[in-house]
């Protein structure tokens, strides 16, 4: 078999590479019985902030590729950053040893993260940087001979990824309960959803403290439960918490980190410093598949100790500390002042939050706007169970060359942060005419 075009025949392009495609490729939280019946778009290239699929039509992608891509596609930049890259060494192991790239990049990162004299463990995606995290600070106590630190603090509607360890501090759903006799168990304050969910954890902090070995959070947006949002100070409240009864803090900013929040990170407006962060999605501008973990320099330092002593993290990934994702990654991180990106993520999030209230205030079937900077989230209220209002409603999009995803009946918006005011409006009016197609149904 190759990459080249099937044969031509009275199917269409798109009909052929998706029987292509569902002959051998498995997609992750897709039920593939009724793949096909969905009709995706095959992407066969990207231009800018938008998608080109194999008949030629073009989508804008308004959901950054599933919230990694930050800059748009095919970026003169980045793309030069991996060339220039190859013509010296695509991939090295950083198990005790080290690569330029790599070390470039954490030197780039380290004033930039929200955390004290940061070390950086590499990783390939958020949930294993998530697993990282769980692990370090386990070990944190542990290797201070602490051994009743073993219990974690994690939100009501939390999700931070698919591994064992980031599904049983994630709350479970996202069709992941068959898995339940797996997680470990953990305590649980509520999500964003509920106004007092600060005021709990705070008190589950103070009462519980002396067993916790970390509380794991999202700071500002738990995005895959529906984008809901907290207040700053809420966050922040929390973190003196964990700092007053000596518990490490676990900030989880795969999906809210680069940009998507009006800052670099949502920590910042928080005005918190984790012990432990865990950064993905869009480190590289969504170019190659890198995450990292992030360690304070107190946390770094209970690891130091004999060579091949048990204070050392016997923990690695193959992959990680890429070197051609870290050239991508370092150029990425650059740009983001060169180009100005944050001050155009606030104009447009500015600009989304008013066109957002225009297109509710007249459509009684859209429930609760849920934003944060160019994180969104749209709830429907459709009039009875299993009309299926969210898909319907961003196939509607897509058939307008919008690219939509939903969460159950809430309809995401994640533009990329280049977006321009056009793009904006073009999002939002498409939305409007897809809710009203599916709501006159």
């Amino acid at each position: 078999m190759t990459d080249a075009e099937p044969p031509t025949t009275l199917a269409s392009r798109h009909d052929q590479w998706v029987a292509r495609d569902a002959a051998v490729v498995w997609h992750g939280f897709t039920q593939m019985s009724a793949y096909a019946d969905n009709q995706p778009i095959i992407v066969a290239s990207a231009e800018g902030r938008e998608l080109i699929d194999v008949d030629g039509n073009r989508y804008l992608d308004a959901i950054s590729s599933l919230w990694v891509t930050t800059l748009g596609h095919r970026v003169p930049e980045l793309d030069a950053a991996a060339r220039e890259q190859l013509d010296r060494v695509a991939h090295t192991t950083l198990l005790g040893n080290g690569n330029v790239a790599t070390i470039a990049l954490a030197e780039a990162l380290a004033p930039c993260v929200p955390v004290s004299e940061p070390h950086f463990l590499f990783a390939s995606d958020g949930a294993a940087a998530v697993e990282q995290a769980l692990k370090i600070a386990f070990q944190f106590w542990t290797n201070q001979g602490i051994t009743t630190r073993t219990r974690y603090l994690a939100l009501g509607g939390a999700y931070h990824g698919d591994t064992i360890g980031s599904i049983s501090v994630g709350a479970g759903g996202f069709g992941t309960d068959v898995f339940d006799p797996l997680r470990f168990p953990v305590l649980r304050a509520p999500g964003y959803d509920d106004p007092g969910w600060a005021d709990t954890a705070v008190a589950l902090i103070a009462a519980h403290g002396h067993e916790l070995a970390a509380v794991v959070i999202e700071p500002l947006v738990q995005g895959a439960v529906g984008m809901w949002v907290t207040e700053p100070d809420a966050v922040e409240r929390v973190a003196e918490a964990c700092r007053e009864h000596d518990v490490l803090l676990i900030a989880d900013e795969v999906a809210t980190g680069f940009g998507r929040t009006g800052t670099l990170f949502a920590s910042q407006q928080c005005r918190i410093r984790p012990d432990i962060m865990c950064i993905g999605k869009g480190l590289t501008g969504g170019y190659l598949a890198m995450a990292a973990t992030v360690a304070s320099r107190r946390v770094y330092q209970a690891f130091l100790g004999p060579d091949l002593s048990e204070m050392t993290l016997y923990h690695g990934h193959s992959f990680s500390g890429n070197a051609l994702a870290a050239a991508v990654a370092l150029r990425h991180l650059r740009l983001f002042e060169e180009l100005e990106v944050l001050p155009n993520v606030r104009a447009r999030a500015a600009q989304l939050s008013t066109a957002l209230a225009g297109l509710a205030a007249d459509r009684p079937a859209v429930g609760a706007i849920r934003q944060r900077g160019l994180m969104v989230g749209v709830e429907m209220h459709p009039p009875a169970d299993g009309l299926r209002w969210g898909r319907r409603i961003c196939a509607a999009a897509v058939r307008r060359g919008v690219l939509l995803r939903p969460l159950g009946d809430v309809v995401v918006l994640m533009p990329i942060l280049t977006s321009t005011a056009e793009e904006i409006d073009r999002i939002v009016t498409v939305l409007a005419e897809a809710i009203d197609e599916v709501c006159a149904a």
